[in-house]
């Protein structure tokens, strides 16, 4: 797939993920994540909104020092003093961004700007002309835009494209849109704004209706290519576009999709386990492609690899076998997990074995491999190298 054509990664876990209730980190935590995501090969880094605090300023500014070969974003509002932070914060990049969001909505822009459309086209129009004046890389995005009217989206985004735009982000902010709705305004926008052609679209979902990576891969057939996602899916509310969702769909199906990413997956898990120890926040168990048991399906497995599995678990970083056994687990799983521990039981010992698992196991949800190595020891077996 060295040909393939390739959809741009921004991730915006340290941004709009960090906005997740109980999410806060480090600095220092933040500067660990932002090297993870070096590591993964994301192409974007949106490493904050410098003007909510002293603290994002300062993670910022640090990560844009510390980062290679990967660009940074900082998110500013369509306001002045915004905009010439996030410069602050990112000049020193190897390859800065500023992103400038301003709402677009009718119900946003009356309840929450409290300005009129013609309001938002000069503002869109002064500050993203400002934001061109500092920085090669603007991105602009029109929040809520899949409850915006088509028409005044197309206004306001050939006026910022005139004025040096370079990223158009069409966000489902709330969302609410369905996928064959968020591809078909993709095509709309490519078929009705002029200088569109020139221009990187980029898809931002929300999970509320658990439809974001849905929603996300159907933009990229209407012509997205740049995706904002973020590690393990964090974010307000129900959360963004998972990063490991989006990869490895486009890495499974490249026969749906014919597109790719940068992305080195061995590093997926190890990305989602340091942000989980980091904000405090748990993968669910059965989370897709990052959760405890996304390949612990194990009768099927242990038979041939592919009666369940749809990706190689050691693609994405987990060891040669993720097997979680409970009650429900067979003899034959017992025995898989006891020789991958170093044990090798014979007929008669792995029946007994399995009785005071399974006794265990009704006690207890999941039997640790502690108990497995305490169940093993009690058949007076000797471990022996597999």
């Amino acid at each position: 797939m060295g040909t393939s054509e390739i959809v741009a990664i921004f991730d915006t876990t340290l941004r709009d993920g960090a906005q997740s209730p109980g999410a806060a980190m480090t600095i220092e935590e933040k500067i660990r994540v932002a090297d993870q995501l070096v590591a993964l090969q994301v192409d974007v880094i949106e490493a904050g909104f410098p003007a909510s605090s002293p603290d994002d300023m300062a993670s910022v500014r640090e990560i844009a020092r510390r980062v290679k070969g990967v660009a940074v974003a900082a998110l500013a509002r369509a306001v002045t003093s915004d905009i010439d932070m996030a410069w602050e914060a990112v000049r020193e990049a190897e390859r800065p961004i500023i992103h400038v969001s301003l709402a677009t909505s009718d119900i946003h822009l009356q309840h929450k700007l409290r300005i009129s459309r013609e309001e938002a086209l000069q503002r869109a129009k002064t500050m993203v002309a400002r934001a061109r004046s500092y920085c090669p890389t603007v991105e602009f995005s029109a929040e809520d835009a899949t409850r915006s009217d088509r028409d005044f989206l197309c206004r306001l985004f050939e006026v910022v494209i005139s004025e040096g735009a370079t990223i158009i982000n069409v966000p489902d902010t709330v969302g609410y849109t369905m996928p064959g709705e968020y591809e078909d305004l993709f095509r709309y926008l490519r078929a009705h704004v002029q200088g569109i052609e020139h221009i990187t679209l980029s898809a931002h979902c929300h999970d509320d209706l658990g439809m974001a990576t849905a929603n996300t891969l159907a933009a990229t057939r209407g012509g997205a290519r740049q995706v904002e996602v973020t590690i393990n899916g964090i974010g307000e509310r129900a959360g963004n576009t998972a990063l490991e969702e989006i990869v490895m769909a486009l890495r499974t199906r490249y026969d749906a999709f014919h597109i790719d990413t940068r992305v080195k997956t061995e590093y997926l898990l190890e990305a989602s386990q340091m942000l989980s120890q980091f904000t405090g926040i748990p993968v669910q168990p059965n989370k897709a492609i990052v959760g405890l048991n996304a390949f612990t399906h194990q009768d099927g497995v242990l038979k041939h690899r592919q009666t369940y599995e749809i990706m190689n678990p050691q693609s994405i970083g987990w060891g040669d076998m993720n097997l979680v056994l409970g009650k429900h687990s067979g003899r034959h799983g017992l025995d898989a997990r006891l020789r991958l521990l170093g044990y090798r039981l014979s007929a008669e010992q792995l029946k007994e074995a399995y009785k005071s698992f399974v006794a265990m196991a009704e006690q207890q949800k999941a039997v640790s491999d502690d108990a497995l190595i305490y169940i093993a020891e009690c058949m007076q077996e000797t471990p022996s190298a597999v």
